[in-house]
């Protein structure tokens, strides 16, 4: 616990689950940090990633908006993406920002550090990795599709996904936030572009695996075709364990709330189904299985429901404290 007696919650993941999660847990006495992917190679992060050497900005853009205790116009314009035929079109300006910011400082960490305290971050943002990686994916036909972007499109089953360069190293502060953890909690997000390339960086899913803190995994809501077509809930987990050689997860948060047949048949047409939790193999692995109603529409769109989810988190924080402090 930090020093004002605030449990600590490292969150490792990125996309657009972890943004979601964050809001809600933002609003508890809670030291935060946040550990986000640094392997995105789409759209603006890619387009500023290629052309000017950095870590993709997008990820930490969306988190740190989301940590963020400013005036809603304030977030709104680091949220903002043009729209323009020319250079600037598809680009966010909090994207840009955080790129001039890493051209000012000459670090992608002090970027982020500083961005934190002019949008008065409650928590802290650390990037996997203080450098680009690139994210490849083994299909089980033995082709190899290289960049985050492009493996969800293979049309393939995925066999494993690793990272290269081979010199890849997590920052001292991502291990130390690991190390000094009460509670570790992984997604919500895509499990092969989101989750793992995170737990991938070497020493970084090792320290996770040696924690002694609480470890929870947030399932995904629905499937997704080109990553986790037909999978359970177990399928999620049981990926995760093949790539760390090793069994680390306590609890599994799934959802238990039934969605309506008009939003699920938009998502027939993209291959998604609910995600099934399937009891039985999940106890066989040894997981305690905590199911709630935490959906949640976004504009049609299936998410999870930030408050509910916080709400339960929080509560597995005091009693996971608790029974700390009576030991």
């Amino acid at each position: 616990m930090t020093t004002n007696g605030q449990p600590k919650i490292v969150i490792i993941g990125g996309g657009t689950g972890l943004p979601v999660l964050l809001r809600g847990l933002k609003q508890y006495p809670v030291d935060i940090t946040a550990i986000v992917t640094v392997a995105d190679d789409g759209g603006s992060s890619g387009r500023l990633r290629d052309e000017m050497d950095i870590p993709p900005p997008g990820d930490i853009r969306n988190v740190l908006a989301a940590l963020s205790d400013v005036e809603p116009l304030i977030e709104e314009m680091f949220q903002h993406r043009f729209a323009t035929s020319h250079e600037l079109s598809g680009h966010s300006l909090g994207n840009l920002i955080l790129a001039a910011m890493t051209s000012i400082t000459g670090n992608f960490v002090h970027a982020i550090q500083e961005m934190s305290k002019v949008l008065n971050v409650r928590g802290k943002v650390l990037p996997a990795a203080n450098r680009s990686v690139v994210l490849h994916a083994e299909m089980e036909d033995g082709t190899i599709v290289s960049g985050e972007s492009k493996i969800p499109y293979s049309g393939k089953r995925i066999k494993k996904v690793f990272l290269t360069p081979n010199n890849i190293h997590p920052l001292p502060e991502t291990i130390h936030a690991i190390r000094q953890a009460d509670l570790i909690i992984l997604g919500p997000g895509s499990l092969y572009t989101s989750i793992l390339p995170n737990l991938l960086v070497p020493k970084l899913g090792d320290e996770v695996c040696r924690s002694r803190a609480k470890k929870v995994y947030i399932c995904n809501l629905m499937t997704q075709a080109g990553e986790t077509l037909n999978f359970t809930a177990s399928d999620h987990v049981k990926a995760i364990y093949d790539h760390m050689k090793c069994a680390f997860i306590n609890t599994i948060l799934v959802n238990s709330e039934n969605i309506p047949d008009d939003v699920l048949a938009k998502y027939d047409e993209e291959l998604a189904m609910p995600v099934h939790f399937d009891l039985t193999r999940l106890y066989e692995l040894g997981l305690e299985v905590v199911d709630g109603e935490i959906m949640c529409l976004d504009n049609g769109a299936i998410r999870h429901d930030t408050k509910e989810v916080a709400k339960i988190l929080y509560s597995l924080l005091i009693n996971e404290t608790n029974k700390r402090f009576k030991a």
